[in-house]
């Protein structure tokens, strides 16, 4: 897919996940490891480290859209809690974690980091669910 404005996404996202959708700001991606509905939101502007990085307008946008997302992750997966979260520490181009956690995971209560071997989906199954959730993603205009 062409990116606009020359984005650049760093190489370690593009390995660890897979794209779903472009919304105004961010692109919307899903970390390729089927134990825990895990999204990321990587606003479409390259040099970015941290949210204050991002003018205003910018910043109220990611503000709209991680909101939307948040509300459908509860929607669909009917989660514990929502763990959101903006490292960056391994890969420092602002990228924002947002996954559904339930008691009954792997990782509960820690954080999903390293405490188990990530387990991709299948090229199918991957293709499923991204297609599955293009149908209920909020949409933009």
């Amino acid at each position: 897919m062409s990116e606009p404005q020359g984005f650049l996404l760093a190489s370690p996202l593009q390995q660890d996940s897979c794209f779903i959708v472009d919304w105004p700001l961010c692109q919307l991606r899903v970390i390729n490891d089927q134990q825990y509905p895990w999204f990321l939101l990587v606003p479409r502007r390259n040099g970015l480290k941290e949210l204050t990085d991002l003018p205003e307008h910018d910043y109220l946008q990611y503000q709209q859209e991680s909101r939307q997302l948040s509300l459908w992750l509860q929607e669909t997966f009917r989660p514990d809690k929502l763990n959101i979260a903006a490292l960056g520490n391994l890969v420092p181009q602002l990228h924002i974690h947002h996954i559904a956690r339930f008691r009954t995971d792997a990782a509960w209560p820690a954080p999903v980091w390293g405490v188990a071997k990530m387990q991709p989906y299948t090229d199918e199954q991957l293709q499923q669910q991204i297609t599955l959730w293009l149908l209920s993603l909020p949409r933009w205009c």
